[in-house]
């Protein structure tokens, strides 16, 4: 590996200096070479007069920002070498920018050249949120041994997550690829204009236009987000990113992650977390997780999220956390205080942390609830008692009506005096007698007959409040063809009892109350949000109106049950 310092050669970007760069050695021009020929651009702080070999801090990015050489003081000012690395063709990289795709044997490349430096001792960790979670992960799948730890904040997995969630390709991060792509820097402009790409979705919405097309009604053609369409499935290009499967028993380095109950990417952020502690359970993983969402989880949480006003206990200090667990690793500290456990997890509601050993060890109790066809107070029940016998939910959705299906899927705000009760099915448990913990992840599994060969289903999860007010408490959104497996489709048979399990959701913690109950809401996907599966069978992103066809017509059987995990016995304040 060479490294080149090109201040010549490279367009100078502009970075304000102060008096305190007295003390910092500077290298804001560094180039790294990869094994396959290409440039990695790179930024290396040390402190001046120390010449001893220090450990060193490793950020790696796609996002070029004025402040990061400060973050890499704050490295040096903890007594470490900071480095910041971009991703391929960013900064003064001259390649072709595609996100994800090469990160994973460049960050490697990275870290071996970084190993090889006089200044380095040989021990190197990572640290940092969203893509730059996802680049820690990426660099561990094939692990350098010269990385000793990484602490990965909210990290994205590709292919699921974002752009897709269970199957489906969903809108929200739409012109995130112009964002990065657009130059070696951001392009802040066209990353913030999000009146443009909500009416160009609106439009292809009212159009009914093709998946594969909504770039054309912006006029925009959007090659990344084509490029990631030819991969409905988690299949190899997708796999090929970050670790998978048997991969994980490879990483044997302690691991810290922090994430949020409202982090968009929790799903991608705890997957890697599930995995790698079974496949290597020897590990000495940790996650902190609490009432954030996805900028909440890198920064240690905000007083009021999305309307709901947080517990004060769980407000936390990430970047102090981090450097106290960088000091653990590699100069003997002690461990951070609040991780008293491998799971260390703030209860809404309670004002507390509580710790488990596992993510299993959080609750005590699954709750098994049944979508029962009894009424009360004008709402189906969701009971215990399982049916006795079978019966249906009927429900009509037709294809051609624009009216959005989406049900409040995302929680803002957390807390309603009201939902929209227009579409779906209600289904209200009993009040709880005494007081409860929503602890984990909530699954089940709905069983269905339809008329066509697939469909998007949504399921959400609300606290009732005993005032009658509603609390968000999590949900799942997915397709039915890859319920069972997300590498391969697996049509539905008309006509046919259908099961459709689902497991993939958001954990949280929270205090219920003694007469607060649960209302799950099920329901068709179907909003401008996302794609459209009309349920031909064909690759939904090709499928137009002409495939709405006949109404989509939905037997929901009253055997479909949801299992929320609970903590019981415990003392409410």
């Amino acid at each position: 590996m060479i490294c080149l310092l090109l201040i010549a050669l490279v367009p100078v970007f502009p970075r304000q200096s102060t008096p305190a760069d007295s003390i910092y050695d500077i290298q804001d021009n560094v180039l790294i070479r990869t094994g396959d020929g290409a440039s990695i651009s790179a930024i290396v702080v040390k402190r001046k007069g120390v010449t001893t070999p220090l450990p060193v801090i490793l950020q790696s990015t796609i996002y070029v920002r004025s402040r990061d050489v400060n973050s890499l003081k704050i490295a040096v000012d903890n007594g470490y070498i900071g480095v910041m690395a971009y991703t391929r063709g960013k900064r003064y990289s001259p390649d072709e920018v595609f996100p994800y795709e090469n990160d994973s044997k460049d960050t490697y490349d990275v870290i071996d050249w970084i190993s090889k430096q006089p200044w380095c001792n040989g021990k190197i960790g990572m640290y940092g949120g969203s893509y730059n979670g996802f680049t820690q992960w990426a660099a561990v799948k094939k692990l350098h041994p010269a990385l000793k730890t990484i602490v990965p904040y909210a990290a994205n997995r590709p292919g699921m997550g974002l752009p897709v969630e269970n199957g489906i390709f969903v809108n929200p991060n739409y012109e995130w690829a112009f964002y990065v792509t657009n130059n070696k820097e951001l392009d802040t402009i066209v990353g913030n204009d999000r009146p443009r790409f909500r009416k160009m979705q609106q439009a292809w919405w009212e159009a009914g236009t093709a998946y594969r097309k909504i770039d054309s009604v912006d006029g925009t053609p959007n090659k990344y987000l084509q490029r990631w369409l030819q991969h409905p499935a988690y299949d190899t290009y997708w796999q090929s990113m970050v670790p998978y499967k048997e991969e994980f028993s490879g990483i044997t380095i302690p691991v810290l992650v922090i994430d949020g109950y409202y982090n968009d990417s929790q799903l991608s952020s705890l997957y890697y977390f599930r995995e790698h502690t079974k496949y290597y359970k020897n590990n000495e993983d940790y996650l902190i997780i609490g009432p954030y969402d996805h900028f909440g989880s890198q920064r240690g949480g905000a007083k009021v999220l999305n309307g709901y006003e947080v517990d004060t206990v769980a407000l936390i200090n990430t970047r102090k956390i981090t450097y106290e667990w960088f000091d653990y690793i590699f100069k003997g500290g002690k461990k951070p205080a609040i991780l008293q456990d491998r799971i260390n997890y703030e209860v809404m509601g309670a004002n507390e942390w509580r710790h488990a050993s596992s993510l299993d060890k959080m609750h005590n109790e699954v709750l098994h609830l049944y979508l029962s066809d009894t009424r009360k107070d004008g709402r189906y029940q969701l009971t215990e008692r399982k049916p006795l016998k079978r019966s249906s939910f009927y429900q009509e959705i037709d294809f051609k009506d624009r009216t959005t299906y989406y049900n409040d899927y995302y929680p803002d705000p957390i807390i309603r005096k009201e939902l929209d009760t227009s579409n779906g099915l209600f289904f209200l448990s009993e009040p709880f007698k005494e007081p409860v913990i929503v602890n984990g992840a909530f699954s089940g599994e709905i069983k269905a007959i339809i008329n066509k060969k697939d469909f998007d289903l949504g399921v959400v999860l609300y606290e009732v409040m005993p005032d009658g007010t509603y609390f968000e408490l999590s949900y799942f959104l997915g397709r039915a063809s890859y319920a069972k497996d997300i590498t391969t489709r697996h049509l539905l048979t008309p006509g046919k009892i259908e099961g459709i399990p689902f497991s993939n959701t958001k954990l949280v913690s929270r205090q219920l109350s003694k007469g607060s109950r649960l209302l799950a809401v099920i329901n068709v996907n179907k909003n401008s949000f996302s794609q459209l599966n009309y349920g031909t069978g064909k690759d939904v992103s090709d499928e137009t109106m002409d495939d709405a066809g006949e109404l989509l017509k939905v037997k929901w059987q009253n055997d479909s049950y949801i299992e929320i995990p609970v903590l019981k016995g415990h003392k409410e304040k």
